[in-house]
């Protein structure tokens, strides 16, 4: 349910400022290959790997983040594998997964085969079995741009050491994970960090073949460069020098031995106690002390769950008047149904971990978005009611209207209005539909994602933060309204330390060229250049919303005063936070659709 929550904003709208303004055209590494000789994609085909992409965010996996699925009946059955990084949890393997396979179905709709890379896992897809098969004949690789700049032999004699270490290790894991972690020491005092990983249902030999392939192509894309990666179907390794997994992956093995307790007799050890007052002074304070903080502690927790149930949101609908406003809200599953031609292919618009959404239409010719949630969510009838009366509450001309729902037997639907000009993402990331975002366009943009943002902090009911607010959840309508999607519901309230866990996605090379005085490197070419001091203005704000001390972050109140007017004068924005420790302060370079960055990204 929702929760009260703070208005000061942690990692909410720099994101969107940076993607409207930056000239990369995405946020995180991601790459996909679509086969051309996958063989015709049928009706049957489809409908079979649109079930089992949707059920590979929910199959169980025993923790290890190896996914190996199949179905339906030849000619039209589809085998998919998903393989997450070895030190992703099983949440976020999850995660990363569902924003695979959408990424696959958004490019590779037509083709029977394709595999799709996130930094954090791979899937593929095939109309044949993929499984015990090594690949290398589609490998990409990257580096970062950062070049070493003395000791190249002795720096890359010690990789090469490091890596095959590696991968014997990730060769001789079982069939459930070959993936293994670790540094070595280069001249000049610098560490090497470095990962490797196959695909577990490779033999051991297969493994070992497949990273051979592999390190083979550091000379062509990394030589003198601090940092790179080679990916492929089967296996993938990344080298830096700092420190860009979690903790190594230790396998499995059997429980030490005992260890026999040490030969002190037990009489001499309380004699020894007998004969100390002060050990004996020592214990009795410790024992106090420890006693003091068990109460203090007892009595902070149950302050807390006082707190947090008096800031809990009763049930929304007690009255007779909600009851009614609730029921008004609700269309039969005919209706919708109806107006979607029974969920039809062709009406699909979308699949995420939430569900599917469908485009329909109303018997009074109104044009509608529906969303039909996954049949295994967790939450009641009347859990899904409050929030659903929550959210149609929730009113505002930068937020996706919610017209209804429809609850009926397993049913969950929810009613939207329908945003014909698709979401944000469609608009940056393709190189022909972003020369239709002109800085006029884009400056509107941001100012109506702020808007919304300020009402879901300062004006609406509750103070709800959207824990997942990027390019794709910011829908265009006829004429480039910005419109925030999925601020409720499937996304859910939460606090802002979820931000504190690393999903800050937006790179920091912001900051770099900030402290650089070079900003104008990261504005894209194809705004006016006569908007530049403006960008840079926005920028600035962008950066105030990210500083490591919550307390200089800009409240959403003051983000719209700042847009709004250019006599109000910046403070100096500080360093971001996690900017010297997360792996997305990465100085590795991708490449971008349009081709206008200096990333490099080479397939083979």
């Amino acid at each position: 349910m929702a929760m009260i929550l703070p208005s000061r904003p942690f990692y909410i709208l720099c994101p969107i400022f940076l993607l409207l303004i930056r000239a990369t055209t995405q946020p995180d590494f991601q790459y996909y290959f679509c086969a051309k000789d996958g063989g015709n994609v049928t009706y049957a085909y489809r409908a079979n790997l649109d079930n089992l992409l949707s059920s590979l965010v929910i199959k169980e996996d025993n923790g290890f983040g190896f996914y190996n699925l199949s179905n339906g009946n030849a000619p039209d059955k589809v085998y998919t594998m998903g393989l997450c990084r070895g030190d992703v949890d099983s949440k976020f393997c999850r995660t990363c997964l569902n924003d695979c396979a959408y990424l696959l179905r958004q490019r590779c709709s037509n083709k029977a085969e394709a595999v799709g890379w996130y930094d954090n896992c791979t899937l593929r897809y095939s109309n044949r079995s993929m499984l015990g098969i090594m690949e290398t004949s589609r490998t990409y690789s990257m580096w970062n741009t950062r070049n070493l700049t003395s000791n190249v032999d002795g720096f890359f004699q010690n990789l090469s050491t490091l890596l095959n270490n590696l991968k014997k290790q990730a060769a001789a894991g079982g069939s459930l994970r070959k993936f293994a972690t670790g540094n070595t020491s280069a001249p000049d005092f610098i560490t090497i960090y470095a990962l490797v990983q196959c695909s577990p249902d490779l033999s051991q030999r297969d493994c070992d073949d497949c990273l051979d392939d592999q390190f083979g192509f550091i000379p062509t894309c990394c030589d003198g460069k601090v940092g790179g990666r080679v990916v492929g179907p089967t296996c993938n390794f990344r080298y830096e020098i700092y420190l860009f997994f979690g903790p190594a992956y230790v396998p499995l093995r059997e429980s030490p031995p005992l260890l026999a307790p040490p030969s002190i007799n037990s009489t001499t050890r309380i004699r020894d106690k007998e004969n100390n007052p002060s050990r004996t002074v020592i214990i009795a304070v410790v024992s106090t002390v420890v006693s003091m903080i068990l109460i203090i502690s007892a009595c902070v927790y149950l302050w807390r769950k006082k707190k947090k149930d008096e800031e809990a949101p009763q049930f929304l609908y007690q009255s007779a008047e909600e009851i009614e406003s609730l029921e008004s809200l609700r269309y039969s599953f005919e209706i919708i149904r109806g107006g979607t031609d029974n969920f039809s292919e062709a009406n699909k618009l979308g699949q995420g971990g939430f569900g599917s959404v469908y485009r329909g239409k109303l018997p009074d010719g109104q044009d509608i978005a529906v969303k039909r949630l996954s049949r295994n969510s967790d939450q009641g009838d009347l859990e899904f009611k409050n929030e659903v009366l929550l959210v149609a509450k929730l009113q505002h001309r930068n937020l996706v209207r919610l017209l209804g729902f429809c609850l009926e037997g397993s049913e969950r639907l929810l009613v939207y209005e329908f945003v014909p000009n698709a979401s944000l993402d469609n608009f940056i990331f393709d190189p022909s539909k972003r020369a239709n975002l002109d800085w006029e366009r884009r400056y509107k943009i941001i100012g109506g994602i702020a808007r919304g943002l300020l009402y879901l902090h300062e004006d609406s009911r509750l103070r709800v933060i959207h824990r997942d607010l990027k390019a794709s959840n910011i829908l265009l309508d006829e004429e480039m309204h910005p419109k925030i999607s999925d601020f409720g519901l499937a996304s859910g309230y939460m606090a802002p330390v979820y931000a504190m866990h690393g999903h800050f996605s937006v790179r920091t090379d912001a900051w770099r060229n900030w402290i650089d005085r070079t900003v104008s490197n990261i504005i894209d070419p194809l705004v006016t250049v006569n908007s530049v001091s403006e960008i840079m203005r926005y920028i600035h704000i962008g950066l105030l919303c990210v500083q490591e001390n919550v307390a200089h972050r800009p409240t959403m109140d003051t983000i719209v005063l700042m847009l709004n007017s250019n006599s109000l004068s910046l403070p100096v924005p500080s360093e971001p936070a996690f900017f010297t420790n997360s792996d997305i302060g990465s100085d590795m370079a991708l490449a971008s659709a349009n081709e206008t960055s200096i990333s490099e990204l080479y397939p083979r």
